[in-house]
């Protein structure tokens, strides 16, 4: 069921770029319980937008055009340019960061708003190196809180 959700995806990414008249190639994968979709090759920053928003409603386009397939709603992540893979380390380096502040402190400390695909990442991280994490906030304000071990 997920290579045909990376499938589909992909026929809808491709026929997209076309009319665009963009290049870039796709590469499909399946990560865990979801598919993935890459978009990979020359100039994609139009794609992507300012911090990803662009790449945010791209993938929601894509996740519908999935649902009118299928019928079924779709998890499918969408990376263009490598953007989400790049913020990605970026948030495990941070989240490695605050975890050794928070063990050294002994404090909680709370980030800075999140989408909720960034919360994920920090709260995987977090999970990873021992710690506990937990969301606060509501949307689109919402944040994480490193607590220490208790």
């Amino acid at each position: 069921m997920l290579e045909t959700e990376g499938e589909i995806a992909a026929d809808y990414l491709e026929e997209l770029l076309d009319i665009a008249d963009l290049d870039g190639d796709l590469d499909m994968d399946v990560e865990g319980d979801r598919a993935s979709v890459s978009i990979v090759g020359g100039d994609l920053s139009l794609l992507v937008g300012r911090d990803g928003e662009v790449l945010e409603a791209l993938q929601e386009l894509t996740r519908l055009a999935v649902y009118r397939e299928t019928g079924e709603r779709s998890r499918l992540m969408l990376d263009i340019g490598g953007h989400r893979a790049d913020k990605r380390a970026r948030l495990e380096k941070l989240a490695a960061d605050t975890v050794a502040t928070v063990k050294d402190s002994g404090e909680r400390q709370a980030l800075t708003p999140m989408s909720p695909f960034e919360r994920k990442v920090v709260h995987d991280a977090v999970a990873a190196a021992g710690l506990t994490s937990e969301s606060e906030g509501e949307e689109p304000r919402r944040y994480v809180v490193v607590l220490p071990q208790s």
